[in-house]
């Protein structure tokens, strides 16, 4: 496995335009990737609420730098484009993301090709999704999850063939307990992780007291305990929800500043992934040992 330390030189090339019939705003896409090596596996990444495509440098620039090419869209609620809860287009914007990743996903050779000489340097067998917070649930619909209804009925089935392992960070929990915020702007906020088959490393902090759900951080592990295995489950005890600063350095929404818990969650995402995809297993390996014998800042379960 590369080395994490950010010694390899990696190239960002942004904004790349991505066909998406019907989005009321172009569908933009960011890709960063190593500047050498070859059959190198591919993350999809989506964003937390209100995110770019420019977000969440911290955790990208290390996947890369790890021999992982990242693709980021830019979701219909970014800031950027001034969507706000009382838009009516806001109802249905947990569809478009989808729609954005199926887009990034089906487009993903001429993506790669607009980027340099990626689309021949990638290994299209090895693609994970990997999203954080309103992206983790997009990701997980990816990987199988799927959305309940107002009678508990599963929606439609939006998972990828090409997408074959992912990671979830600080994923939505069952939707039993929505707090009357969200039942009224969040309903689809209901996920259901049964059908979710797809090997998946549930990433959760023991501090993310969520405002959409009246339950405790445990919430934010549901995607692990009621998913068919194989998965696993990284906590951070003092974690909060965006895990040390995963958007970036000094970010406005932070409320635990710790770079690294921020290199933690970015190695852990590196190393199951490349478990995952049977490339190598020495570092997810290393990190597991390094769990069972640490002093409980963090722990790894596994199913």
């Amino acid at each position: 496995m590369p080395s994490h330390h950010l010694t390899q030189r990696i190239v960002a090339v942004k904004p790349i335009p991505v066909p998406a019939p019907g989005r009321s705003v172009d569908l933009q896409v960011k890709v960063t990737a190593p500047l050498s090596g070859r059959s190198l596996p591919v993350i999809v990444f989506s964003h937390g609420n209100a995110w770019s495509m420019d977000g969440y440098e911290p955790l990208v620039d290390r996947w890369a730098a790890a021999g992982f090419v990242v693709v980021q869209p830019t979701h219909l609620d970014s800031r950027r484009n001034g969507i706000t809860w009382d838009d009516p287009r806001f109802a249905t914007i947990w569809r478009v993301r989808i729609a954005d990743l199926h887009a990034v996903l089906d487009g993903l050779g001429d993506i790669l090709a607009q980027a340099g000489d990626l689309e021949t340097r990638v290994d299209r067998d090895r693609v994970a999704v990997v999203g954080h917070s309103w992206g983790a649930q997009t990701a997980g619909a990816l990987l199988g999850a799927r959305v309940l209804d107002a009678d508990g009925i599963p929606g439609e089935d939006f998972s990828h063939s090409a997408v074959s392992a992912g990671a979830l960070i600080a994923a939505t929990g069952s939707g039993d307990t929505l707090t009357p915020f969200a039942v009224e702007h969040l309903p689809f906020m209901r996920p259901d992780y049964s059908t979710m088959t797809a090997p998946t490393l549930v990433i959760a902090g023991g501090r993310d007291q969520s405002q959409l759900s009246t339950r405790g951080p445990e919430w934010f592990t549901d995607a692990y305990h009621l998913s068919p295995s194989p998965k696993s489950l990284l906590g951070i005890a003092e974690g909060e929800h965006t895990l040390g600063g995963l958007a970036g350095e000094m970010v406005a929404e932070t409320t635990d500043e710790d770079p690294a818990r921020v290199a933690l969650v970015a190695d852990a995402i590196s190393a199951y992934l490349h478990d995952a995809f049977k490339l190598d297993d020495a570092a997810w390996t290393a990190l597991d040992n390094a769990a069972a014998a640490g002093d409980g800042t963090w722990d790894i379960t596994s199913k």
